[in-house]
């Protein structure tokens, strides 16, 4: 008998955003029972939550439908608000396998909260395959130079120069699969606004509605190109050409010579409790 919740990530209208499942009381199941299960639910992300080993309020572990990640941005998030509305806290300090994230939910109600989370800073390099990455996109010139970013995942960011040119963006996914342990993320000027993309055939995704940990590096590198400032709150919203329109804000502090710290924040809904049979 394990509980779970649903909760769609980066919204606060229920059916939008990125779902997560986050099943409780998860401390006797192995992990291949744990994948199983995420592969199961066939959501982007399940988590387990199980007793805290390292000081914190409780461990997360993470799943996509293929593999185990040490980090992801929209799971943490959901998964916040479901164990802050079970235990009724809401500074909570989850441990993941990069450290632990700390969180502040602010409740809006039964079901909804805003969250916000720290983030592990990031490693980033120039990315090495960029020429086929690109040709695996379908991008002919990308508008900043292609970096990778690991804050758990790995994530490829791909700057395109208009917001036509990402919406209509149709990658070769098989090609895409040969570039292994990593998440391509492509991103354009929308306004106001920075919309986003994600595939990534080796994480078993062909493309995420909000991926979390992907919306800090994406405020170092705008920041490290000049098109924002360290300090600057940068709006990210991602899913709109799946219908599940996601909003994000990132913040990365620091300067050209290092970053200090990152954080993302957005809103979460609950959708669903229930019990597994497993």
């Amino acid at each position: 008998m394990l509980p779970y919740t649903v909760v769609d990530a980066f919204t606060s209208e229920p059916l939008s955003g990125n779902p997560v499942a986050v099943c409780f009381d998860a401390d006797h199941l192995d992990v291949s029972t744990m994948q199983r299960i995420a592969n199961e639910m066939h959501l982007s992300e399940t988590t387990f939550v199980l007793r805290p080993s390292a000081g914190g309020d409780a461990r997360v572990r993470i799943f996509t439908p293929v593999n185990e990640l040490p980090f992801a941005g929209h799971p943490i998030l959901g998964t916040a608000l479901a164990v802050a509305q079970r235990n009724n806290a809401w500074a909570l300090e989850l441990e993941t396998a990069m450290g632990i994230v700390h969180i502040e939910v602010e409740p809006r109600g039964d079901l909804r909260g805003r969250v916000r989370m720290s983030q592990p800073i990031p490693v980033s390099a120039p990315y090495r395959r960029s020429v086929e990455l690109l040709a695996a996109l379908g991008v002919e010139a990308p508008a900043l130079p292609v970096s990778e970013y690991r804050n758990g995942p790995r994530h490829v960011l791909v700057g395109l120069g208009t917001l036509a040119e990402l919406s209509t963006l149709s990658p070769d996914h098989r090609r895409l699969a040969e570039h292994e342990d990593m998440a391509a993320i492509c991103f354009a000027e929308a306004g106001d606004h920075w919309r986003m993309r994600m595939f990534s055939p080796a994480y078993g995704v062909v493309e995420d509605a909000a991926t979390g940990s992907a919306a800090g590096p994406l405020a170092i590198h705008l920041a490290s190109h000049g098109r924002a400032g360290f300090g600057d709150q940068v709006r990210i919203r991602q899913g709109v050409e799946l219908g599940r329109p996601s909003d994000m804000i990132a913040t990365a502090q620091g300067s050209s010579t290092g970053v200090e710290s990152v954080a993302v924040s957005g809103d979460a809904v609950t959708v669903a409790r229930g019990t597994l049979l497993v």
